[in-house]
């Protein structure tokens, strides 16, 4: 058995994004990077997602260079994989915003589920004066993908 290692291209890269929902979201922070499990929706060059206040959040701000990579198993063992290499967005309820926050939410709520790891934390938050929910967008700025398909 072989495995063939191939490059995908961009238009097929799209494609997977726009129908995966799961992927890894990788920032970084004085030379240490961190990477969080989200859900995502893609559309037109961007990921959006939600989030609560934390870590991710603050280094996404602090340092707006993103990478997400999202991956489909094959039940015959091979994958596809896809990094994209963006840059964060957040769409704050504000009226210069609110447009893009309305349009990430359309986009999530579609699925039942798209809230459950961007409101998870480990501890209780403390109370705030406004929401602390913050949607954001991961822009696209280059794209790549690899896939690997076994053979007999």
């Amino acid at each position: 058995m072989t495995i063939k290692l191939t490059e995908i291209n961009p238009g097929e890269c799209y494609r997977i994004l726009e129908n995966e929902r799961f992927g890894h979201l990788a920032c970084c922070m004085n030379g240490q990077p961190y990477v969080a499990a989200i859900y995502f929706a893609f559309s037109s060059g961007v990921a959006y997602s939600f989030t609560m206040p934390g870590k991710k959040l603050d280094w996404m701000r602090g340092n707006d260079k993103v990478c997400l990579h999202v991956e489909q198993r094959a039940a015959a063992g091979g994958w596809k994989s896809v990094v994209v290499d963006g840059r964060f967005e957040e769409f704050p309820d504000s009226d210069a915003r609110r447009s893009e926050r309305l349009h990430a939410w359309s986009l999530l709520q579609k699925y039942s589920d798209w809230w459950e790891i961007g409101s998870m934390k480990p501890h209780e938050l403390p109370t705030l004066e406004g929401s602390p929910h913050v949607f954001y967008g991961i822009v696209v700025t280059a794209v790549s993908g690899r896939s690997a398909i076994r053979s007999e």
